[in-house]
C-alpha cells in the first residue's frame, strides 16, 4: 500500500516538472527570433511533453486507480475532498491537453500568444498543486 502511494507520488512530481517546465519553455520560444532557437525548443517542449510530462501523468493515474479501487474509495468515497480533488485532477488534464495543443501550434510556427501570456499560464499547475496537496493532506471536508 505504501508502495503504491510511493510511486504515485514520484509520479506526480514528475507530470508536474513538466507541467511547470514546459509553459516556461514556451515563453522563452514565444520571445526567440532565430531559427537555430526556435527548432532548439521544439525539440525541447516535444521530448518533454512525450517522453517526460505524458508517461508522468499516465503513471500517476494507474497508481492512483489503483489506490482508489484498492482502498481509498471505499474508504473515502463518500468524502467531499476526493470528489473535489478528482475534479480538479480532470480540469488538469485538460490543462495537459492544451499544453498539447500549444505545443502543436509551436511546432508549426502558428504561435499566436505572447510571452506574458505563457508566464501567466505558467502559474495555472502552482493553484492546482497546492490544492490537490492540501485536499489529499488536510481531507478538509
Amino acid at each position: 500500500m505504501l508502495w503504491l502511494k510511493a510511486l504515485h507520488l514520484i509520479f506526480m512530481v514528475t507530470w508536474f516538472a513538466g507541467l511547470f517546465y514546459l509553459p516556461r519553455l514556451f515563453v522563452y520560444h514565444a520571445m526567440s527570433t532565430d531559427e537555430i532557437s526556435n527548432e532548439r525548443f521544439k525539440v525541447m517542449e516535444r521530448k518533454l511533453y512525450y517522453g517526460i510530462m505524458t508517461p508522468g501523468m499516465i503513471i500517476t493515474f494507474i497508481f492512483g486507480v489503483w489506490m482508489l479501487t484498492d482502498y481509498a474509495w471505499a474508504i473515502y468515497g463518500r468524502s467531499g475532498w476526493l470528489h473535489v480533488k478528482l475534479c480538479l485532477l480532470g480540469i488538469m488534464v485538460v490543462y495537459h491537453i492544451l499544453c498539447g495543443v500549444w505545443l502543436t501550434t509551436f511546432k508549426h510556427d502558428q504561435n499566436k500568444h505572447s510571452h506574458v501570456y505563457y508566464r501567466w499560464m505558467n502559474e495555472v499547475p502552482v493553484l492546482f498543486l497546492v490544492g490537490i496537496i492540501i485536499l489529499a493532506v488536510v481531507k478538509p471536508f
